[in-house]
């Protein structure tokens, strides 16, 4: 029988990618107890930066809302590799950290990291809602628009 979360994902349209090494000295997930910290992720698709720039000049909201739910598809790769595969393991999103490479004068930091946290809904339900941030940045590695990263509690 199929996973109850790969279910979802397949009704939701999204097939997770498979992950990418690290760039530099850290780690892509590490796991405490009965959490796992998700490294922060860019909105890449096949292995390549879909979107370069900021928000506010280069990016509207919605598009920056994309790129994040793409962030948060690159974190439920990392997860599901993380947790050998398994993602019905996850108990819950802990918390989201959303950073958001945008001029000054923008303001709607928090409905962009909403393209993130409103997939971690979609996918796991009640059990996807989480504690949060969406902090404003003057750039980003590679001058992407959104990086997000996230904790689990997992069993």
């Amino acid at each position: 029988m199929e996973a109850k979360i790969e279910q979802k994902l397949a009704q939701l349209g999204i097939n997770l990618p498979a992950t990418t090494s690290p760039s530099a000295n850290y780690v892509p997930a590490r796991r405490l107890g009965s959490q796992i910290f998700i490294s922060g992720q860019v909105p890449s698709e096949g292995g390549k930066d879909k979107y370069i720039g900021k928000l506010g000049s280069n990016f509207s909201v919605e598009e920056g809302q994309k790129a994040a739910r793409l962030c948060a598809i690159n974190i439920l790769a990392q997860l599901k590799q993380a947790l050998d595969g398994n993602l019905d393991r996850v108990v819950g999103v802990i918390r989201l950290g959303g950073f958001v490479n945008a001029e000054p004068d923008f303001k709607d930091h928090p409905k962009v990291i909403n393209g993130a946290s409103d997939l971690m809904v979609e996918v796991f339900g009640e059990a996807g809602r989480h504690a949060r941030a969406a902090v404003g940045c003057s750039s980003l590695p590679r001058n992407v628009p959104v990086e997000v990263d996230a904790i689990f509690e997992v069993i």
